[in-house]
């Protein structure tokens, strides 16, 4: 498949503008008044990506925002400081690149090749630090994020499940239609093993968006080069830019973000995951009825069913490794 097929398939039916906003407000009705409470995660684009990570659904998308509003009353990610993640950051395993793609949208770098023996919660912490920073401090007008996944020097001591499942679940759950693509670049055979375990943690939307690349195969070349600007893409990735991350001024911008988010705070101004205990009061004893009548623990007794998301076989993507992951075998 070519890379022109690849997006086409990726492209999801779409509603009108009109049908989108009657989708938008239905699913606030759905929530209840606690909506109003939260104005930022459950403002017209928020509540849009949930219902498009839910097919339009009114009620899966609604119960998936729910639950994203609990997860961050308790995870807090809005305190998360650059100095919380700095010891994670120095080891260099994450960190967001200084270039765009030709879309304009943020693009992560992920070391898959590092060892990285910190515990579960501390990178997924640093994790969702970078997804707010990015968040907060938006380069354009695009929602979604490409991730680069280099695979040098990547082994079986590299590899965590847990610290797999809690990543895809973080970004599926709390963080729809953000990812916008994952490029596996030159994974070894030994990947293919991991790869099947790791697939069934992803949803189908998420699995067609990661693609695999091989630096000597011409496909991928042009891959790359229809991506990414290839005098600022990284050397690792088939770039021309042989200049890694600087730590100090990657750690300088960040906390120049943190104040400046902070400061937004502070004036009572409007953060993407800023929540009062006003809010937090709310959520917990309300049952999502507008008028607060019983009414809404009928609509709630849904959410407590079943995850509403029904798993079959996952379809084979086109960039998968199948028997071997040579770069010959990718079509």
């Amino acid at each position: 498949m070519s890379f022109k097929k690849l997006k086409e398939s990726l492209t999801e039916k779409k509603l009108s503008p009109e049908e989108q906003q009657i989708k938008i407000e239905e699913t606030r009705k759905i929530i209840g008044p606690i909506a109003d409470k939260f104005p930022t995660i459950c403002s017209d684009a928020s509540v849009l990506r949930f219902l498009k990570a839910r097919n339009y659904n009114t009620m899966k998308a609604a119960k998936m925002l729910r639950g994203t509003l609990k997860w961050r009353l308790e995870f807090k990610p809005e305190k998360i400081q650059w100095d919380d993640v700095a010891k994670e950051a120095l080891k260099g395993r994450l960190y967001k690149a200084d270039y765009l793609d030709k879309q304009g949208r943020v693009v992560f770098v992920i070391k898959a090749g590092l060892q990285n023996p910190s515990l579960a919660m501390v990178q997924i912490k640093y994790l969702v630090y970078c997804l707010e920073n990015a968040i907060s401090n938006p380069p354009s007008t695009q929602e979604q994020m490409v991730w680069l996944i280099d695979f040098q020097g990547w082994s079986t001591s590299c590899i965590s499940v847990k610290v797999t499942r809690d990543t895809a679940q973080v970004l599926q759950n709390h963080y729809p239609e953000r990812l916008g693509l994952a490029v596996l670049y030159n994974p070894p055979k030994l990947f293919e093993s991991f790869w099947t375990m790791v697939k069934p943690f992803l949803e189908p939307k998420t699995y067609k968006k990661v693609i695999f690349a091989y630096p000597d195969h011409p496909k991928s070349r042009v891959m790359m080069e229809e991506l990414f600007d290839m005098e600022t893409l990284e050397a690792c990735f088939g770039g021309n830019n042989k200049v890694g991350m600087n730590y100090e001024a990657y750690g300088k911008k960040m906390r120049e973000n943190d104040k400046r988010v902070s400061g937004l705070i502070d004036s009572g101004g409007s953060s993407p995951s800023f929540f009062s205990m006003d809010a937090n009061e709310t959520l917990h004893s309300t049952n999502g009825s507008e008028d607060g009548s019983s009414g809404g623990e009928a609509t709630y007794s849904n959410f407590d069913e079943d995850d509403d998301i029904i798993r079959t076989e996952t379809p084979r993507s086109e960039y998968e490794p199948k028997n071997e992951v040579h770069p010959d075998k990718v079509e």
